[in-house]
């Protein structure tokens, strides 16, 4: 266990000093911005939907190293996926913090299965304080969605 913790915090710190899909996008697409006013982490995403998948997205923010890992991990994770696929990844996300309830998605068995890298932040469900670190990314992107969903309810 204690190398898959190791592992894990491998992963999480490769993603805060390397984010991947850093900036801002040009053209058409839709922006959120969160932040998380207990500790003054920042987290804006721009994201483009096409035919109901996102094709593009970027992250810029600050704040430690969960809440901006966690951004990056998301980015790998939503980018060329169905916007339905993109929610369910969410729930799921939520459940393994134990943000939602619902049965764990993780099969303990084989790490890394369901949720890519992103089961590396399940660790921080042993200091729920920042559980909402973790956290700031997906609900942004719940709010770029839910904008989505609006703009294409007016057209």
């Amino acid at each position: 266990m204690a190398q898959l913790d190791e592992l894990y915090r491998e992963v999480i710190l490769d993603h805060y000093r390397n984010p991947r899909r850093r900036g801002t996008i040009d053209g058409d697409h839709i922006h959120a911005e969160g932040n998380n006013p207990s500790c003054g982490d920042e987290f804006y995403l721009d994201v483009v939907i096409d035919d109901g998948v996102v094709t593009d997205a970027a992250m810029q923010g600050q704040g430690c190293s969960i809440s901006q890992a966690s951004g990056s991990m998301m980015m790998d994770a939503i980018v060329g996926t169905p916007v339905d696929e993109v929610r369910e990844i969410s729930r799921k996300f939520k459940i393994m913090m134990t943000i939602e309830e619902g049965e764990d998605p993780i099969d303990h068995d084989r790490p890394g299965s369901v949720l890519g890298d992103l089961e590396a932040l399940q660790g921080v469900r042993k200091f729920p304080v920042r559980i909402k670190c973790a956290d700031l990314a997906w609900t942004t992107l719940e709010d770029a969605l839910n904008t989505a969903d609006e703009m294409s309810s007016a057209s």
